[in-house]
Parts: C-alpha cells; sequence; structure tokens
C-alpha cells in the first residue's frame, strides 16, 4: 500500500489527514482552495440584480396595475396571481431535477441554463406590462405571460443560488460572497422599485381623479370611465333644457376636454407601464453579461469519488428527510410570506387607507435604501453573535413599526417606520440564503457519497416559498374582492380600508412569530458550522489524496 494511500484510510471512521501527494494538485484543483478576488465577489453579486429588479417591481405594482391600468376585477387579478405564483412553484423542482441531469460544459453546468433564459426572460417580462387592445381575453393574457415570466426567471434563480456552492469551498468567502450578493439585491430592488416608481408614479396620482361638477362622495367611489359617461349623460339631458338655465356650449366644451383628458391618461398610464418594464429588461441583460464575464463555476471535490449514480427520486427523499433543512425552509418560509404580504399591498395601503397616495414611490425609496445600509450591518452581527441570533433579532425588529403604521397613518411616521424597517427586510434577505449553504455543507458531510444534489435543495427552498406566497397572495387580493374594491376607483369603502390594514399589519406580524417558534429548533449553531468546515477539509483532502494515488498506480 503506497503511502498516499494509507493516508487516505482512517480507523474508527474518523476522518485522517492524508500524507502529501507524490504528484501536484491539477489547476482545477488549486482554483478551488483560492480566495476569491473582490472582482468576482462583486461581479457574482451583479448576477443577483436582475431577478431582483424585476420581482420588486412586479411585487410592488403588479396588482395595483391589474387593478387600475389593465383593469380586470379584483377575482382575475387574484386569480393571475395566485396560478402565476403556484406555477412558477410546481416548476422550480423541475427545473432543479433538469439540472441535475445537466452535462458539465466548457463554462459549467449551470451557466447555459442562466444564459440562454436570460433573452427569452426580458421578452416575456416586457409583455406583461403590455395592455393588449382587446378586451375580453386580457386574462388570459396575463395568466400566460405570467406563468411563462415564473417560469423563466426559476431557470435563472435556481441556477444562480446553486451557483454559491461552485465559486468556493471556504464558508467564510461563501458567506462574504452571500453578503455582497445580498447587499446588491437590495440595491436590485431598490433599482426596481425607483426605476418603476418613479416612472409610473404619475398614473396612480390624484390628478386623474377628476374633481369638476361632482361631490366629492361620487367622485370617491367612482372611475375615471364613469365619471366621464356620466357627464356624457349630462350633456345629452342639458341639451334638451332652456338655454336660459345652462351655458350649453361652454359646458359641452368642459365635458369634451374632460373625457378627452381621462382618455389621454389612460392611454398615458400603459405607456409608462411599457417603458419601465423595457429600461429593466435592459437592466436585467446587462447585470447578466457582467456576471458571466466575470464569474468561473468550478466543480467541487468535497468528498469521495463513487462511480454509483443516485436517481433524483432518491436523492429529493434524501434531502426531504434532512432536519435542519426542513427547520431552515419552514420557518423563513413563514417570514418570507409575511415580508411579500406587506410587500404586495403596501402602494394599495398608501393609496386608499393612509392617504399617502402622492409619497409612496418615496416611501418605498427609503426602505429599501435603509436596507441596503444594514446589510453590512447584518453581516458583521451574524459573524459576531451567529446566524441564528441574528434571524431573531433582526426580523422582530419590523413587528412594532408596521403596527405603528397602521395605527398612526401620517407621512412623518411612515417615514420612521420605513427608516426602521429596512433593517428587518435586510436580516430576511441575507439570513436564508446565508444559513442555507450551511444546510447543504450539513448534508455532505452526512452523505458523504452523494453528489449533485445542490440544485435539489435550493429549487424545493424556492418552490415552498413561492407555494405558499402565491397561495397567500391570492387569498389577500379575494379578501379585497370580498370587501368590496372597486377597480379604478380613487378611492375605496371602509371595508377594504379595514381589510388593507390586516394585510400590513396582524397578518404579516403572525406568520413572523410563528416562523420564529419553528426557528428556535434549528439546530446548526456556530459550534456545529465549524465542526462542519474542518471534516469537510478531511474529506476534499482525502479526494485529493485519492486522486493522485489512482495516477500513481496508472503511471
Amino acid at each position: 500500500m503506497t503511502k498516499a494511500e494509507r493516508g487516505g484510510q482512517s480507523s474508527a471512521g474518523k476522518f485522517t489527514k492524508p500524507s502529501e501527494p507524490l504528484f501536484p494538485k491539477t489547476p482545477q484543483q488549486t482554483n478551488l482552495n483560492q480566495k476569491l478576488s473582490l472582482c468576482s465577489k462583486l461581479c457574482f453579486a451583479i448576477g443577483a440584480a436582475p431577478k431582483e429588479v424585476t420581482s420588486s417591481a412586479s411585487a410592488f405594482f403588479l396588482q395595483i396595475y391589474l387593478l387600475d391600468v389593465a383593469q380586470i376585477n379584483a377575482f382575475q387579478t387574484s386569480l393571475v396571481l395566485f396560478i402565476g405564483r403556484v406555477w412558477g412553484a410546481v416548476t422550480d423542482p423541475i427545473i432543479g431535477f433538469l439540472i441535475t441531469k445537466s452535462s458539465w460544459t466548457k463554462i459549467g453546468r449551470l451557466m447555459p441554463w442562466i444564459l440562454g433564459c436570460t433573452p427569452f426572460l426580458v421578452v416575456s417580462y416586457f409583455y406583461l406590462w403590455f395592455v393588449p387592445p382587446f378586451v375580453t381575453g386580457r386574462f388570459v393574457w396575463y395568466l400566460v405571460f405570467y406563468c411563462l415570466y415564473q417560469t423563466l426567471i426559476n431557470c435563472f434563480h435556481v441556477s444562480y443560488s446553486a451557483l454559491t456552492m461552485f465559486i468556493s469551498t471556504d464558508q467564510k468567502e461563501r458567506d462574504s460572497a452571500t453578503a455582497y450578493r445580498m447587499t446588491v439585491e437590495v440595491m436590485g430592488t431598490l433599482l426596481g422599485a425607483a426605476i418603476q416608481g418613479q416612472i409610473v408614479a404619475s398614473a396612480h396620482t390624484l390628478k386623474h381623479c377628476p374633481t369638476h361638477n361632482m361631490s366629492a362622495s361620487y367622485l370617491g367611489n367612482s372611475s375615471g370611465a364613469e365619471i366621464v359617461k356620466s357627464l356624457v349623460h349630462s350633456q345629452e339631458y342639458l341639451s334638451h333644457a332652456p338655454a336660459t338655465k345652462f351655458p350649453l356650449q361652454s359646458l359641452a366644451r368642459v365635458v369634451h376636454r374632460l373625457g378627452k383628458l381621462c382618455l389621454l391618461s389612460e392611454a398615458a398610464s400603459k405607456e409608462v407601464y411599457m417603458i419601465a418594464a423595457g429600461v429593466i429588461g435592459g437592466v436585467f441583460l446587462l447585470c447578466t453579461v457582467v456576471m458571466f464575464l466575470g464569474v468561473k463555476e468550478r466543480e467541487d471535490p468535497y468528498g469521495p469519488k463513487t462511480e454509483k449514480q443516485i436517481p433524483f427520486m432518491q436523492g429529493f427523499l434524501m434531502v426531504m428527510r434532512h432536519g435542519p433543512y426542513l427547520i431552515l425552509t419552514a420557518a423563513f418560509l413563514l417570514i418570507t410570506v409575511a415580508i411579500q404580504l406587506t410587500q404586495s399591498n403596501f402602494v394599495l395601503f398608501c393609496t386608499y387607507a393612509a392617504g399617502l397616495r402622492e409619497h409612496f414611490q418615496n416611501i418605498v425609496l427609503v426602505i429599501l435604501i435603509s436596507a441596503v445600509l444594514s446589510i453590512p450591518f447584518w453581516q458583521w452581527f451574524l459573524q459576531r453573535f451567529g446566524k441564528k441570533t441574528a434571524a431573531f433579532c433582526g426580523i422582530t425588529w419590523i413587528m412594532p413599526f408596521t403596527m405603528m403604521l397602521v395605527f398612526i397613518p401620517n407621512l412623518l411616521v411612515a417615514y420612521i417606520v420605513a427608516v426602521s424597517s429596512g433593517l428587518s427586510i435586510a436580516a430576511s434577505l441575507l439570513l436564508p440564503w446565508s444559513m442555507l449553504p450551511d444546510v447543504v455543507d450539513d448534508f455532505r458531510l452526512i452523505n458523504p457519497y452523494s453528489k449533485g444534489h445542490e440544485a435539489i435543495f435550493y429549487s424545493f427552498y424556492v418552490f415552498f416559498i413561492k407555494l405558499a406566497a402565491g397561495i397567500t397572495l391570492g387569498v389577500s387580493t379575494l379578501c379585497l374582492e370580498f370587501a368590496g374594491y372597486k377597480t379604478g376607483s380613487c378611492t375605496q369603502p371602509a371595508p377594504v380600508v379595514y381589510t388593507l390594514k390586516l394585510l400590513i399589519g396582524a397578518a404579516p406580524i403572525a406568520f413572523i412569530i410563528t416562523g420564529l417558534m419553528i426557528l428556535v429548533l434549528y439546530p446548526i449553531n456556530e459550534d456545529v458550522r465549524r465542526r462542519n468546515k474542518l471534516c469537510l477539509d478531511e474529506l476534499r483532502k482525502q479526494s485529493i489524496g485519492s486522486t493522485t494515488s489512482e495516477d500513481l498506480s496508472n503511471a
């Protein structure tokens, strides 16, 4: 037995450090142990921006766009959001399965998926914000393009998320790259909200709610089209009235101009949404190219080599039996649902419940700027006190402030709440994606001969998150329908306002509390992480020593 072979063996099932191999490591193995450069981390992080830019724009504005611009009713809107999210959730594991079956290419196994789906994704995203000339089939139009967009964004996101495990084998390097990624993700969310919010803000301001010749109560419960129709009927009535009572010609001109103004405002609303979609599509393409040019996908020989192929279903069952994965997924599923529930109803809340119609886009920017600035703080905090502690401290921070906005809906309080909420949003974005690689490492250590299941972890995590979010958002929109939401109306009845307050305040808090109670059971603390790192380093060294011994025998 050679010296290298003896170094690869162990007694009592323990890992031992192999002796130095007689042949130098291959270039690929050498690269695996190198530190990531700042440029590589930044390029990897920039790859996170495209998905967040589009997701932010759709999360904040798709619901109100479908209701007030595309003007499909609340029930159809809830179906589009629910079916689209569920479809996206279902396609996640399918895409994960296809990725695990993909062959390794010159640019890696994940990069071809990222590059291949990007152009089609941009086209589908643009048509999601296009109002077709027909009215009857608009529901089907938006359902088809939303499902297509969800499918393609899953191809991009599952591949990109799994790429985290193939840029470095070092936990600190991966955590550092994840921190850069989360910072850029929040900046992407900020950019998406800024582009969409600033461009389309004019489509939702009070200047499009006419106030001439109408009572305030009527205007508050009527759409622009209803007002124009009423004025036209009034004109027909006045044309038969005595000339001494009404200045018919002047009134007719007012009615004509008002109707023309409303029609122009509707056309402008549709146009600004398409402009925003085009700009965001360009950002998506640019960031994807930068990420591809600056990131190299590397294969990780984390354990002993084996010729045994584990079927996808067997690998899936192994993943689903891994306790830390189930606990982490369940906890952040509920926390993410709470954040998305707040996010998707925030614009409606500001518009109809808080009287902040003119300020919502600026409040959104303050939230996201606060989140961007707090990412470095949470990265320092999790390194100093641990990831589990950071999750509890960061996510509980949002609860009192959301209730404050519900009970004190004025502008000053809204900005205070925006700054404070940004801290929790940053923690909710950073922590799950920083903790998931630790779960994968824990699984690798328990199953050293099972390789290539990273896509299963990431795709099914996204699957469960999207499925729960889709159901929740669909139900929340149905609640607005049952409360009496009026499409295109300048104000909403009291039951709708009350429902929005529940969707912003009480419901998210209930989800967060339940999620944190589950997170208490999460077993991977800092001591476990350090132990796993040492054991995986031994596995990698044994794998390299075994490969060198085989080369020596062949020679």
